[in-house]
């Protein structure tokens, strides 16, 4: 993949906050559908960066973010979202590298011999005094780490939700993400991955985001919101949180 996704300029910082940039990449194939990718940057207090599943990495946009400061973490959210954390390592031989429960090991079924310096668990979150965050249990196969910006309000998310575009899909792709759900304005937890979590546990969880009260959702797939993020995540997360 690699061809238009809808978000251009891609592969280039955008701002959406003050210290707060999100970065289009190209689309990848996941399961032979054509998938959106995005990365977020933040800068902290102190101008260091931390950047969220980090996207293609091309020259121009080593460039720019050497412009906004020095890469101090390099963070791979989940399972899935690692794909170029090595090109980011390379660049910035510095930066302390975190990555969720299955990272690792699915990047050496891969055959990608990654190396991290933490591991996201627990309470050891990189900045957690201007970026809160925890990893979300309760699935069999999915084990995401969430952040929330504090200075300006925003939640970041990877796969918890999809809010795909129609009009920004092939036509043939369009009905498959409506069936599932996953359709902007208003998209949700992928049907599959929902299904492979203890509601029980998973409900309290999903509280936690609502309890940040975040202005803006930046989403890794699809559409990102711009205002009024608590309101997005309670239709989001409804059926969960209802039954859960």
């Amino acid at each position: 993949m690699g061809g238009s996704t809808g978000y251009e300029p891609l592969d280039t910082p955008k701002e959406i906050a003050p210290g707060l940039w999100i970065i289009d990449g190209p689309a990848i194939s996941f399961y032979g559908l054509p998938f959106s990718t995005r990365a977020t940057v933040a800068r902290l207090s102190d101008g260091r960066l931390w950047v969220h599943s980090p996207t293609r990495l091309t020259p121009e946009l080593q460039a720019e973010i050497a412009a906004l400061g020095k890469v101090a973490f390099l963070v791979a959210p989940n399972w899935i979202h690692y794909a170029y954390v090595a090109e980011w390592q390379a660049a910035f031989h510095d930066a302390e590298s975190w990555a969720a429960p299955g990272v690792v090991e699915r990047a050496a079924k891969k055959g990608l011999a990654l190396h991290f310096d933490r591991a996201l668990e627990g309470a050891e979150m990189p900045c957690g005094d201007e970026i809160d965050g925890f990893v979300v249990e309760g699935s069999n196969l999915h084990r995401e780490a969430v952040f929330f910006h504090k200075a300006s309000r925003t939640l970041i998310l990877t796969d918890l939700i999809e809010n795909f575009e129609p009009a920004k899909l092939p036509w043939w792709m369009r009905p498959v993400v409506r069936l599932a759900g996953i359709a902007a304005p208003q998209g949700h937890m992928p049907p599959d991955m929902k299904a492979t979590f203890d509601k029980a546990v998973l409900r309290p969880q999903l509280q936690r985001t609502l309890a940040w009260d975040p202005e803006r959702v930046v989403l890794a797939h699809g559409a990102w919101i711009k205002t009024r993020g608590r309101a997005f995540l309670e239709g989001a997360f409804g059926a969960v949180l209802k039954h859960g």
